[in-house]
């Protein structure tokens, strides 16, 4: 009995139907078409995921390359002392005409010949033989070690401050382009510029080369003003667009005062820069395979150093600073 019942029971259980090949086949179908879709979700985020990846790149790199560019620009012309504590005369002026005194150690390193320096205290601005004014505006003829020569008028004690006030005329190096003319200056792929540039009481020679039909990089260099050959550049900005900016647009443009100046007359002073760069990607799109560009300008970046130097120009009081001839030597030099 026992044995008829199990024979039922494997009979029963073997006309139990499983899947079919057609079921099979519709269901591994729905599968496929499942995983494409994931598939395909999964693919179109990635490449999403890496546009905007090469824009984020693309837009962090110009953008810090700019607001370094409107800071140094900002700052160009700044004439300053190291950054000493109480710069003052540390020997006596005792008589009139040229003479040689000591200054607080270290400060002749940020002196230069040609240098109008603020000597003692009092009213009149600087001007010799003020009312009640002890103060008198100098210009360096020599230094040496802790001293520097210059033709005084009035005397002065030991301890009497020493200062240097105005602003570098050419903080922003003019054209060399016609008619401003000036030798080894800026134009429109090298901006050349110099002063106090961090506020730190040390005067540095800044060069930026956009060389966007050559590398496709834009450079800067750094030097002390003081030194005799130009620092290597470093690159700032890569992928600089080849065929330039958009209308054929200098990556620099200035704009100088007094109308009419040039080299050989009138003394420019550079009183706007305008930056376009114009940059692409380093990688394509994943979704197009093009490289995505992108132009940003700063118009109107004014040296306010140079700008202050120019309204001073017009009321003679020595406060335009000359150019250091160090700096002028570096003009001349490749970085």
């Amino acid at each position: 009995m026992s044995e008829r019942i199990s024979m039922d029971r494997e009979l029963k259980f073997a006309e139990q139907p499983g899947f079919s090949l057609l079921e099979m086949m519709i269901s591994i179908a729905i599968l496929v078409s499942v995983a494409g879709v994931v598939m395909s979700g999964l693919l179109q985020t990635t490449h999403t995921e890496g546009t905007v990846q090469n824009r984020t790149e693309m837009h962090a790199g110009v953008r810090s390359a700019t607001e370094l560019m409107q800071q140094e620009v900002g700052e160009a012309g700044r004439v300053a002392l190291p950054n000493i504590a109480n710069i003052q005369l540390t020997s006596a002026v005792t008589a009139a005409g040229s003479s040689s005194p000591s200054v607080t150690s270290g400060a002749t390193a940020g002196m230069f010949v040609g240098e109008y320096l603020v000597v003692d205290t009092g009213s009149g601005y600087g001007t010799t033989f003020a009312l009640g004014s002890n103060q008198e505006t100098v210009q360096v003829n020599a230094i040496s070690g802790d001293t520097f020569t210059a033709n005084f008028n009035l005397l002065h004690a030991s301890g009497a401050p020493v200062a240097a006030h105005g602003g570098f005329g050419t903080g922003i190096m003019p054209e060399s382009a016609s008619p401003y003319s000036w030798p080894n200056g800026s134009d429109g792929t090298h901006l050349k510029l110099y002063g106090d540039i961090n506020g730190d009481g040390n005067m540095v020679y800044v060069e930026y080369i956009c060389d966007y039909a050559g590398s496709g990089n834009l450079y800067r260099s750094v030097t002390p003003y003081g030194a005799g050959t130009i620092v290597a550049k470093q690159i700032l900005l890569p992928n600089l667009v080849s065929t330039g900016n958009p209308g054929g647009t200098a990556c620099f443009v200035y704009q100088e005062r007094p109308i009419g100046c040039s080299y050989t007359s009138t003394p420019c002073f550079v009183v706007d820069v305008a930056v376009t760069l114009t940059v692409q990607t380093q990688l394509p799109d994943p979704s197009t395979g093009l490289y995505q560009q992108e132009t940003k300008a700063l118009l109107n970046v004014s040296p306010r150093n140079v700008f202050d130097a120019y309204e001073l120009s017009t009321l003679n009081n020595n406060r335009v600073q000359p150019t250091p001839s160090t700096v002028t030597a570096l003009l001349s030099q490749t970085p």
